[in-house]
């Protein structure tokens, strides 16, 4: 398993538009990916589970993937946010 740890900078927070960006990368991927914000962890791959986060501006966020690709799921994850100037 691996994870990384970003810090959402957009303004909104982590909204829609990204999310949504965000969840159609993770799911084109095998391995389980988690995103965890304030301690409870919810399926990347779920719009709704990412969503109910409700992840403000200047939160630490921590995606995690389990899998044979985890490596690749988690570089891309991380450069769709970064795409999205959803992270620094």
């Amino acid at each position: 398993m691996k994870e990384i740890t970003v810090t959402v900078v957009d303004p909104v927070g982590l909204h829609a538009r990204p999310a949504t960006v965000a969840v159609n990368a993770a799911s084109k991927f095998k391995s389980d990916i988690q995103i965890s914000y304030k301690g409870k962890s919810v399926n990347m791959k779920s719009i709704m589970g990412v969503m109910s986060l409700g992840i403000p501006t200047q939160s630490e966020i921590t995606i995690s993937a389990d899998g044979d690709d985890e490596e690749a799921a988690l570089e891309t994850i991380k450069e769709v946010l970064q795409a999205q100037n959803v992270i620094g």
